[in-house]
Order: structure tokens, then sequence, then C-alpha cells
């Protein structure tokens, strides 16, 4: 292997036999080397393949100006989500949970500390990834002797949530905040409390999760399917009128409306969590 450019003495870029860029990992493995040079193999601790141009020059520049155990813990982290979720993530992960890693470890020492004011929310809607956050949470202690509050797990629970769904940290907020407040809705019109640990009520946020990532990017789900619509629209008539009260929220809030397939979806999910409720 080759190198075709050095970050700092702990991180390199360099090239494979089959052409195949890649950054290395390992303490000293760019000490008093140049461009051309070749790897010393003994120094690799880590070996990452980044398909995104984008997230790769990023990623060097801030490389280039924090320790490499920041992405060493990182990589850890995401490798852990991958696998305990078994989903694929975003690559962009490795520039901004690197990046928030970094900037909260930061702030912990300077006795800076941030509220969550989204942490509840966090916890129930997205609770596998929170789970997993607050196994990062214990690795990044562990790595950099600190101890970092809770709140932190949220953050980085929207991190993995971010690379999921393949959207920044902004939108996934405004998601979260949709949710509750769909969910204030039909709590408020059925009179019930959720049952957090129901099977009926996971698919119910898994669904919003997705309704409100398709609204925010403009997509939308059609079935052509009219006989299926109209037979939802009689036969639970109430949990449709929740809907259509659900889209007149998302009209005057967010200036945008709901197709007819959307209403439906959202009634049969309606249906379930309520009737759950009411065993």
């Amino acid at each position: 292997m080759k190198i075709t450019r050095i970050i700092n003495n702990n991180v390199v870029c360099a090239v494979n036999e089959r052409h195949q860029e890649m950054m290395l990992l390992g303490s000293g493995i760019g000490f008093q080397k140049k461009k051309g040079d070749a790897v010393t193999v003994e120094k690799i601790e880590k070996e990452f393949f980044l398909k995104s141009k984008h997230v790769t020059g990023k990623l060097y520049a801030l490389l280039a100006q924090i320790p490499m155990e920041y992405i060493r813990v990182s990589d850890s982290i995401i490798q852990y989500a991958k696998q305990s979720l078994d989903k694929e993530l975003n690559e962009n992960i490795y520039l901004t949970l690197t990046d928030h890693i970094n900037f909260a470890v930061s702030r912990y020492k300077q006795g800076m500390n941030f509220n969550n004011a989204l942490l509840s929310e966090i916890k129930a809607f997205y609770a596998n990834e929170y789970r997993v956050a607050l196994k990062a949470l214990e690795m990044i202690n562990q790595e950099f002797n600190i101890t970092l509050p809770e709140d932190e797990a949220g953050f980085i629970a929207l991190h993995i949530v971010n690379a999921e769904l393949g959207s920044e940290m902004e939108e996934t907020m405004k998601i979260t905040q949709l949710i509750q407040k769909v969910l204030n809705i039909i709590r408020y019109q059925f009179k019930i409390h959720f049952n957090e640990n129901s099977l009926h009520y996971a698919r119910l946020i898994t669904h919003l999760k997705f309704f409100a990532y398709r609204l925010f990017n403009n997509t939308v789900v059609t079935s052509n399917d009219s006989d299926f619509l109209n037979i939802i629209k009689e036969k639970y008539k109430l949990e449709y009128q929740c809907s259509l009260r659900i889209a007149q929220f998302i009209r005057v809030d967010y200036g945008k409306e709901l197709t007819e397939d959307e209403l439906v979806y959202l009634t049969v999910h309606i249906k379930r969590v309520t009737d759950e409720e009411k065993v």
C-alpha cells in the first residue's frame, strides 16, 4: 500500500494493490512519512473504505484537528449499532458522530452540559437506537475517563436515526416533534394512555417515523386500491376522523397536504393501537 495523503501522524490516506482508496489509522503511521511512501503495515489499527468522496473529504479535515481516539470510538459505536440493529447506516455518521463526540467531550471538560429537550420522546420513539446509544455512552466514558450525562445518549440516538433514514439532524428533530404532536392528537381524541411496550404502539411509531420522513421529503404513498380505501373509511369512521384532524394540523402547521392513502394507512394504525388500549 502506498500513502497518497498524510492527515496527521496517526491518520493517512492510502491506495492498495487493487487501486482502492482507504483511510488508515494507527499510532505513528504517518510519522516521518510522505506521499508515495509505503505504509508500515504493522502500524495499521483501523481501515476505512468510504464510498462518499464528500464525507471522506470532510472527515479528513476533522481528523486533522482531533486525536484519532475520537474516530476509533466512533467506529466502534457504528459497528456495534450496525450489528445490534441489523441495519446499514449512511456513511455520513462517521463524520457527524465523530464530530459530536469530540464536541461533547470538549463541553464536558469545560463544565458545559446541554439538556436534551427531546430525551423523553427519543426514549419512547427510538427505543432500540436509544439502547445502542446507552452502550455508546459507556464506550465514550470509558475511552476518555469521563461521565457524560444521559442526555448525550439521546443525541447519539438521533445521530443513529439520521443514519438509518439518511436525513440531517434538524430533520430528525422535526420528525420527532411531529410524532409527539400526532400522538397527542390521538391521545386526546380517544382519551387513552399508550402502552409503550406494546407491539401495536411500536408499529404506530415506526409508521409515523417514515410518514414524517416522507412528509418532509415531499414523497407520497399511493396504492391505487380504491376499494380498500373506501372500506377502511367506512369501517373505521372514528379513526378516520382522527386522521382527518391530524391532516388539518399538518396543513396548518406545515403547509402540506396528506393523500388519501396516507390518511387510510394512518387510520389502520390508529385503529390497532386504540383497540389495544380498550382491552
